[in-house]
């Protein structure tokens, strides 16, 4: 028996890597759009979303 006790180092908590979660509701069709462009581009849909919000987000305006 060995006299040597191993722990592993404990992974990031959630928020710690930037990232925050979120909840949205959003139509289904729009879902489905975001499913297939997910899947023709072999891309999760987390990261489909992220690419479309970042690329909205730059060009959004407020209108006074």
């Amino acid at each position: 028996m060995s006299d040597k006790i191993t722990i592993k180092k404990r992974s990031p908590l959630r928020g710690e890597d930037g990232n925050k979660v979120i909840s949205i509701r959003i139509k289904e069709e729009l879902l489905a759009r975001i499913d297939a462009l997910a899947e023709e581009s072999n891309r999760s849909r987390n990261e489909v979303i992220n690419l479309l919000l970042r690329a909205a987000a730059s060009q959004a305006q407020i209108e006074e």
